[in-house]
């Protein structure tokens, strides 16, 4: 059983969230899932993503189509979240307009109880003004570049950390300021498979999620050739089958969040196959526990975040000689998943929020 989204033993205050993504896409990040468990606790919840710059509109790095589901002002959502994704003309961090003169554009005030940020270029030093709680909630590794310079801007201004795995927050080095390890969660009620779903689902896998340098397709492409009684799906922006792609994979694009859990009680397996980057290590996938709540048994390559756990139904591997191991084991997990499913509800985005705001209020008011 999930949490409610009310909590007897706190009281609501203003939040404002600084985030990398906005929530009008095919995905969903974790800032969004605490901004909307929030808002249904009675917070005055503010969302403010990494503008969109004309930059990116000529260089097609945000096409006409996506730009159009973007509203272009700051609708309150049916959760109750104001969202803000700012237009402008140079992108993040060459901005000329610090964080409060884009709230000031769409009539917010500061003065929030607390403001998180998991967006390094969204810093600019008018973000200490805003709040005397400052908290820094980093969600993948920086070791250089200006995502790594403003990172340690940051971790000398804010009053807390809240990292998504213990591998980020290693990452930050040593710290003098309160921290916790914070992972992602699911919306475990939404992606519940039936009640009433009694059958073993058929032998299909499926992957929902980017397919950029830290997806694996050729091991993908591998598991389909050993098993082509199998069904593979992969659901996702980016590019679609290469010449020779086995004929069981199918490249569906990307689809929806709303659509994403009936895709997936479509399935028996959720793939998570990870490349060797390096920044894999830090990743804390918030595909892990909604393919488990979605009632799907789990083959993932082995990070420091994703350990095997077969009661579960949570299957890893370390190299292609052990994938196919791997794959079969999870095939035979029980299906659906009910194990895997109930595992998922204790890491609900609502006992998550849980943690975060006990964390934000065990942190002193900073004087401004």
């Amino acid at each position: 059983m999930t949490h409610g989204p009310e909590r007897s033993d706190t009281q609501a205050g203003r939040v404002l969230f600084l985030s990398h993504s906005h929530p009008f896409g095919a995905f969903r990040v974790g800032s969004h899932h605490y901004a909307r468990v929030l808002a249904q606790r009675g917070w005055d919840v503010t969302h403010l993503s990494t503008p969109i710059s004309l930059a990116h509109r000529l260089t097609g790095r945000v096409d006409r189509r996506g730009l159009a589901l973007v509203p272009a002002h700051a609708p309150k959502d049916g959760d109750g979240v104001r969202q803000i994704v700012p237009r402008t003309i140079l992108p993040a961090p060459l901005r000329t307009s610090g964080v409060v003169r884009l709230l000031a554009r769409e009539g917010v005030a500061g003065d929030f109880d607390a403001v998180l940020i998991d967006q390094p270029l969204l810093w600019d030093p008018s973000v200490r003004s805003l709040s005397e709680r400052v908290i820094y909630r980093p969600t993948d590794l920086y070791p250089e570049g200006v995502k790594n310079a403003l990172q340690r801007r940051i971790l000398g201004e804010v009053d807390g950390v809240i990292a998504t795995s213990a591998e980020v927050l290693r990452g930050l080095g040593d710290l003098r300021i309160p921290s916790i390890v914070l992972e992602n969660g699911a919306d475990a009620e939404r992606f519940a498979p039936p009640v009433t779903e009694d059958r073993p689902r058929r032998a299909r896998c499926v992957y929902v999620g980017a397919l950029d340098d830290r997806f694996d397709g050729e091991q993908v492409d591998a598991w389909a050739r050993s098993r082509p009684d199998v069904e593979f799906v992969i659901a996702g922006p980016g590019a679609g089958p290469a010449p020779g792609t086995p004929p069981n994979v199918e490249f569906i694009g990307a689809i929806p969040y709303a659509d994403v859990p009936a895709l997936l009680h479509t399935a028996r397996v959720g793939l998570l196959p990870l490349t060797e980057h390096p920044l894999n290590a830090g990743r804390s996938p918030m595909k892990l526990y909604e393919y488990l709540a979605a009632g799907l048994a789990v083959i993932a390559r082995a990070t420091p975040g994703i350990q095997e756990a077969s009661d579960r139904g949570i299957e890893v591997y370390t190299d292609r000689g052990g994938a196919d191991a791997a794959l079969d084991r999870a095939l035979r997990h029980p299906s659906p998943n009910r194990p895997g499913a109930r595992a998922a509800s204790a890491e609900s985005w609502e006992r998550k929020t849980d943690a975060l705001e006990d964390f934000v209020r065990s942190i002193p008011r900073r004087r401004r």
